[in-house]
């Protein structure tokens, strides 16, 4: 069943569990993803994001994404992520995307308000929850750099962020990062226990992907709803994909093969972050 963005992490929020989005690029991921969440009784929130649109084509990814919204017995969120062109926004919009993120994290403080707040008043129309970014989240490569902290959430700007940007999710900045960790990240959970206290709004992590248990933990506890998985997922499909390749077995095989191993690292996060059993 299809239902937004905010319906999910309300939920979240009352259970202190956090809800994965899962971003996929081709279709044996959708399913596998999908089928974790049946498997689990988990609400999901299957993703994807702007960036990848050169690897799934828009049209058919909102095609794959609907079908698997109408079909599930739980609670699916289809959300756009890491949005940063209008026209890409409001397409997603307009296609049944029932959750947008726009992220504006590397512009200046007050167009990043201005510009999401054209977003949330085009989303809230449709009944279409936003989720914006307040700090930037980086790349793996980064997370070591001394300097890297100046781009943390600070937790003196979240309420005037929230309230005038009119969101319903707040993307943090704590230490985490897109892609592979070249270094083991350190996660300010201090500042995200403040942000947590503060805020009205659920919280999301984004970089989950290579995250000890631990950190993961932690960060639950510490107010975090969503958390964004991607990396782990492309890994897994790859890996299978490559044992496939190397065992000599079919084709057909190999695909079915890399949609369960999708499958098996969701239905692991699910549990690991307290949603299974939650539909």
């Amino acid at each position: 069943m299809l239902v937004t963005l905010t319906e999910i992490l309300n939920e979240a929020e009352k259970g202190r569990y956090a809800v994965g989005l899962f971003n996929h690029l081709d279709l044996e991921m959708a399913r596998g993803i999908a089928e974790a969440a049946e498997e689990e009784r988990s609400p999901v929130i299957l993703g994807v994001a702007e960036v990848h649109l050169p690897s799934i084509p828009f049209d058919y990814a909102a095609v794959i994404m609907r079908k698997i919204a109408e079909d599930a017995a739980v609670p699916v969120c289809l959300h756009f992520d890491h949005g940063t062109e209008y026209d890409k926004i409001l397409k997603a919009m307009q296609s049944g995307f029932s959750s947008v993120m726009y992220d504006g994290s590397s512009l200046p403080y007050e167009e990043n308000i201005r510009n999401t707040r054209e977003i949330s008043r085009a989303a809230h129309a449709l009944n279409i929850s936003v989720e914006a970014e307040l700090g930037h989240v980086g790349s793996g490569d980064e997370n070591d750099d001394d300097n890297y902290s100046a781009m943390y959430t600070d937790p003196d700007t979240v309420n005037d962020f929230i309230s005038r940007a009119d969101i319903d999710a707040l993307a943090v900045a704590i230490g985490t990062a897109h892609g592979v960790y070249k270094a083991k990240p350190k996660l300010d959970i201090e500042r995200l226990k403040s942000i947590y206290a503060i805020s009205g709004k659920p919280l999301v992590l984004h970089g989950g992907s290579g995250l000890s248990d631990e950190d993961i933990r932690k960060t639950i506890d510490n107010g975090i709803r969503k958390i964004n998985i991607c990396t782990e997922l492309c890994e897994a499909l790859y890996d299978s994909y490559y044992s496939s390749h190397l065992s000599g077995c079919c084709f057909e095989q190999a695909v079915i093969d890399a949609k369960n191993s999708v499958k098996e690292a969701v239905k692991k996060k699910m549990r690991l972050f307290g949603s299974s059993g939650q539909a």
